[in-house]
C-alpha cells in the first residue's frame, strides 16, 4: 500500500529513472497509474521530478494526461496519474501503418492538446509515439519528464541533448533553444511515421541527427494533399517557417495550395532567346532560350 491509499498492482511501462504501474485507489475507488521514481538519484534527476509535478500539475485538458497526487515515501518520489486504457501509438504501430483519414483526426487532436500545452508556456521536448496514449474517447500526451517552461532556467545536464533522437528538431540537434516550434517538428515526424509505418530518421542519435540536417522528410505521393501540405509545413527546418500547433489545425481541413503553370507571351520568350544571342549574329552558337514557363505556388 502505497501512501496508505494506493495499492500498487503490475508494471505496465519503464523508463530511465522510473517505472510505471497499474493502482487502485482506495480513498476515491478509482484506478490509476502511479510512476514510482529510483530511490537512488542525482541532483539533475530531483529537479527534473520537480518540475515535472510543477508543470503536469498546471495543465488540465483532455488531451493531456492528468496528474492526480504526487509524494515521497521511504525516500522514493511517486506521481499519481489518470490511468489511460489501451495501447500507446508505438504500440499501435507495430501493426503496420494507418489510414490517412486516422492519422489526420490523431493529428487534430494532439494538435489541439499540443495548442493548450504551449499556451501555457510549456514545451514538451520530447514527443514521441510512446508518449502519445490512445484511449476511446481520443489521443492523450503525457510524460512531461523533460518539459520545459519557457523564460525558465534549463535543467540539462552538459552536453546533453534532450529528447529521443528520432523525433528532434534541427535546432536541437544543432543544440539550440527548444520552443514550441520544436514539438511541432516532432509531431509532424510523429504523423509522417504512422502514414508510412517506419521512422523517417532511423538509426543512431549521429546517424538520426545528421540526416535530418542533411535532407527534409520524404512525404509519399499518396498522401492527401491538404495532409501532406500540413506536414511538410511542419517539418521545415527553419522553426519560424513552421506552424503553430493551433495552425495545424487549420491546415489539415483547408485545401492544399494549388501549384500552377504560367505560360510567358510568345514575344517575350523570342525577345530573350535574341538576348542571348553571341556577338556576330551566329544562331546556331546561341544558348538555348529559358523554360517557357515558370512554377509559381499560390500563397
Amino acid at each position: 500500500m502505497l501512501a496508505g491509499r494506493y495499492e500498487v498492482g503490475r508494471l505496465i511501462g519503464s523508463g530511465g529513472t522510473a517505472r510505471v504501474y497499474r493502482a487502485y485507489d482506495v480513498r476515491l475507488d478509482r484506478e490509476v497509474a502511479v510512476k514510482i521514481y529510483d530511490r537512488d538519484a542525482l541532483p539533475l534527476d530531483q529537479r527534473r521530478r520537480l518540475r515535472e509535478t510543477t508543470i503536469q500539475a498546471g495543465i488540465s485538458h483532455p488531451g493531456v494526461v492528468a496528474l492526480l497526487d504526487s509524494g515521497s515515501e521511504n525516500g522514493r518520489t511517486y506521481l499519481v496519474m489518470q490511468l489511460v486504457e489501451g495501447e500507446n501509438l508505438a504500440e499501435r504501430l507495430l501493426g503496420g501503418p494507418m489510414p490517412a483519414a486516422e492519422v489526420t483526426a490523431l493529428a487534430d487532436g494532439l494538435a489541439e492538446a499540443l495548442a493548450h500545452v504551449h499556451a501555457h508556456r510549456v514545451v514538451h521536448r520530447d514527443l514521441k509515439p510512446a508518449n502519445v496514449f490512445l484511449s476511446a474517447t481520443g489521443p492523450l500526451i503525457g510524460d512531461f519528464g523533460i518539459a520545459h517552461i519557457l523564460d525558465t532556467t534549463h535543467i540539462t545536464g552538459t552536453g546533453i541533448v534532450p529528447g529521443t533522437a528520432a523525433y528532434l528538431a534541427p535546432e536541437q540537434v544543432s543544440g539550440e533553444p527548444a520552443g514550441p516550434p520544436a514539438d511541432v517538428y516532432a509531431l509532424g515526424l510523429i504523423l509522417l511515421e504512422c502514414l508510412t509505418g517506419e521512422r523517417e530518421y532511423a538509426g543512431t542519435m549521429v546517424e538520426a541527427a545528421m540526416a535530418r540536417l542533411n535532407r527534409p522528410p520524404r512525404i509519399p505521393d499518396d498522401v492527401p494533399s491538404s495532409l501532406a501540405h500540413t506536414l511538410r509545413r511542419m517539418t521545415r527546418r527553419d522553426p519560424a517557417d513552421r506552424p503553430t500547433a493551433e495552425e495545424v489545425r487549420r491546415l489539415l481541413y483547408a485545401p492544399a495550395p494549388v501549384t500552377t503553370l504560367v505560360r510567358r507571351p510568345l514575344w517575350r520568350r523570342r525577345l530573350e532567346a535574341v538576348e542571348h544571342l553571341p556577338a556576330g549574329g551566329d544562331v546556331s552558337a546561341a544558348p538555348a532560350a529559358r523554360a517557357d514557363h515558370r512554377s509559381t505556388t499560390a500563397a
